[in-house]
Order: C-alpha cells, then sequence, then structure tokens
C-alpha cells in the first residue's frame, strides 16, 4: 500500500469518528436530557481537552515521530469515543469527554505533522486533499449514522460498534507508514541544520489561521440560520444552504493542491481571501436582493467554503515543511486555530443578539479580508526563514563552541 494512501485511510477514518460523535449527538441529547447549556458545557470541555493535549503532542511528535504517535493515538482516540458512547448520565459523560477531546487533538497534530512529511517526499503539495478525505469521511460517516438511527439503532449500541471498528481499522494502515527522524518534516538523514521557527513568525501564522478558522466555523454554524432568520427560507431550504457550503469546502480542497503548485503559497492565500471576503460580500447583500436573495446566498456560502478551503493546508504545510521541529510549530498553530473556531460562533451569536445577524456577520467578512492581506505575506515571511548570521555572528558561534 502507498504510504499517501495508508495516509488517507487515517485521515478518512479521523473524519468518520468525528461524525460518530457529531452525529449522534442529538440522540443522545435526548438519551440523557441534556439541553442547549450542557450540550454547550460538553463542547466546551471537549475543546478544553484538545487545546491542553496539542502542545504535548508537538512535542511528542518531535521527539517520537508522528508515524509512531499515530499509531498510537488513532486507536486511543476511538477507545475514547467507546467509553464516551457508555456513559450512563451526563456527568459521567462530561468527565470522558475531556480524553475524548485531548486524544483527538493529538490526532490532528500527528496527521498534520505526516502529511508535511509526505509532502517534502513527493516534492508536491498533497495537504489540501488529505483533508478533502477527511470531509468525505465526515460526509460518508454522517450518512451511515443518519441511516442507522432512522432503522431505529439505538445510539450507544451504535457509537461503541462503531468505536470497535475505528479501533480496528486504525491499527491497518499504519505499517505502511514511513518512520521519518523525529523533529524532521521531511524524515532526513539529518545532516541539514533545522531551522528553529521564531515566536512571531508562529504567532503571524496563527493569526491567519485563526481568522480562517473564525471564519469558517461562522459559515458551518451559521450558514442555515441566517437563510432561516434573514431569508425566511424553511428548513429544508436552510439545511440546503449549508450543505451548498459544505459540498464547496470539500470539493476545493481535492483541487486546491494542483492550484497552489501552480500559484505558490503566497498567491493561493491571497486567492482563497479575495474568494472567501466575496462570497461574505454577497451573504451581507443577499437580504437586499429581494427575490434573488436565496441564490445569493447560496452563492455567497458556497464562495466561503471554496475561498477557506486551502487556507488551512496551506499554513500547515508551510509551517510543517519549514519550521526545524515541525510538531512543536504545528502544535501552536493549531491551537491558536482551534481558538478561532470556539470563540467565532459564540462571538457572532453575541452580537446578532444585540444587533442582528446581518451585523454580525461584518466580523467574518473582516477577517476573511485579514487572510487575503495577511496570509501572503505570512506564508513568505515563514518561507525565507531567519537571515543568515553575519560573518562576525558566526566567528562569536565558533569561537564559544560547545562547552
Amino acid at each position: 500500500m502507498p504510504e499517501r494512501l495508508a495516509l488517507s485511510i487515517h485521515y478518512g477514518l479521523a473524519g468518520v469518528l468525528n461524525a460518530l460523535w457529531v452525529a449522534t449527538l442529538p440522540a443522545v441529547d435526548e438519551r440523557l436530557a441534556l439541553g442547549p447549556g450542557r450540550i454547550g458545557t460538553l463542547l466546551l470541555l471537549m475543546a478544553v481537552g484538545a487545546l491542553a493535549a496539542m502542545p504535548f503532542a508537538g512535542r511528542l511528535a518531535d521527539r517520537w515521530g508522528s508515524r509512531r504517535l499515530l499509531r498510537l493515538a488513532a486507536p486511543v482516540c476511538a477507545l475514547a469515543l467507546g467509553g464516551a458512547a457508555l456513559a450512563p448520565s451526563y456527568g459521567v459523560l462530561a468527565v470522558a469527554v475531556v480524553p475524548l477531546g485531548a486524544a483527538t487533538g493529538v490526532v490532528n497534530i500527528a496527521l498534520n505533522v505526516h502529511g508535511v512529511q509526505i509532502e517534502r517526499r513527493l516534492g508536491r503539495p498533497v495537504m489540501g486533499s488529505l483533508h478533502g478525505v477527511w470531509s468525505l469521511g465526515g460526509v460518508a460517516g454522517g450518512a451511515a449514522i443518519t441511516a442507522a438511527l432512522a432503522a431505529g439503532a439505538e445510539v450507544r449500541t451504535l457509537m461503541a460498534s462503531g468505536a470497535v471498528t475505528l479501533m480496528v481499522s486504525s491499527l491497518l494502515p499504519g505499517p505502511w507508514l514511513r518512520a521519518g527522524l523525529p523533529g524532521r518534516a521531511d524524515g532526513s538523514d539529518g545532516r541539514g541544520s533545522p531551522v528553529a521557527m521564531r515566536a512571531g513568525l508562529v504567532a503571524l501564522m496563527g493569526s491567519v489561521v485563526f481568522a480562517a478558522y473564525l471564519s469558517e466555523a461562522t459559515a458551518t454554524d451559521w450558514a442555515a440560520v441566517h437563510a432561516r432568520w434573514e431569508l425566511a427560507a424553511g428548513p429544508a431550504t436552510a439545511s440546503f444552504v449549508y450543505t451548498a457550503f459544505a459540498s464547496a469546502m470539500t470539493v476545493t480542497r481535492f483541487l486546491g493542491d494542483p492550484l497552489r503548485g501552480r500559484l505558490g503559497p503566497a498567491r493561493t492565500m491571497r486567492l482563497a481571501g479575495a474568494v472567501a471576503s466575496t462570497g461574505y460580500g454577497l451573504v451581507l447583500l443577499a437580504p437586499l436582493a429581494g427575490t434573488g436573495g436565496l441564490a445569493c446566498a447560496v452563492a455567497g456560502w458556497s464562495l466561503v467554503g471554496a475561498g477557506m478551503a486551502t487556507v488551512v493546508p496551506v499554513i500547515f504545510s508551510t509551517v510543517g515543511a519549514t519550521a526545524g521541529r515541525p510538531g512543536r510549530a504545528l502544535s501552536a498553530v493549531t491551537t491558536m486555530s482551534f481558538g478561532g473556531a470556539l470563540t467565532g460562533p459564540a462571538v457572532i451569536g453575541y452580537v446578532a443578539e444585540m444587533w442582528s445577524l446581518g451585523t454580525a456577520l461584518v466580523l467574518p467578512a473582516v477577517f476573511a479580508l485579514y487572510v487575503a492581506l495577511a496570509g501572503p505575506a505570512a506564508v513568505l515571511s515563514v518561507a525565507r526563514g531567519p537571515s543568515p548570521p553575519t560573518p562576525e555572528a558566526a566567528a562569536g558561534s565558533r569561537r564559544s563552541g560547545p562547552r
């Protein structure tokens, strides 16, 4: 089995696992009588677990190598889902989702570090298609779960059996992953001198991916609600608006790699941010478009999905391929991206309650524009790396030597 296919299977399984949690949440809500407040708390606890684990996962990826970390973390993540599935009460579930979130965060880091390693070996972009496989796994998993629940499957049985299946399946592609040297994105023999990314560059990349995730998460959580509230669309039509966004994002992820190979990362970032900004512009204009408002919104949310689809793969590839310690750099950037995904939808809700949803959506539109303006400069700065040392500094370094 080719290594890229093996890693793609891991990405797809991660997407299925995410769907197995998200798509069963309404049934879990019904089983345990959770309600909106408790569901929000569960999602927050899961995110806290992921955020706490990601820096630790970055260090492990650099020390052990992403192959070993992924082969250990993937089955543990499935096992953690099984624990959440069998929780008999809200209190037990609240405890169980913390290790589930932590394991998900570790898998996320291991997947992206190894994706960077494969890109370096192949000499061409593949991160976008890998993220596309994750999306397909989520779609396929969600469809299967919906069908099973409609057929009368009990949610605990469904989640637990799915967790066992994922745990076993995650063990199969591991042997085909190559073991790169820990601390190197390209799996080289280490004779080169790796360069540690400066904290300022990591922060700059983190700010761009924060903006991208905020814009993406806003679309995920509010596209259908916007159609319902602002355009008076029916439930099925409002759901279609979200489907248009998700479909555009999935398709563009598979097209993003050849696009990045042709345009380069900086121009790809500029185009992605511009497309997403244009999409948000159409969304904001939709309530003023009369009978064409719904079509305007569908086009707008589709452009948001198409634009945001390429941003995260480009950033992860750039950071991971440039940093001497890709695990730590990627974990820092990913942690900041989760901040955008967590805070964005909540802030939109607060602003919408104070003024209107249309007013609130100006915020992600501005962040999408920030991606277009700051994204190219960020990836170019990281790709250039630090300036070479002056002769005086190099001489001083040689005089000091190892002690």
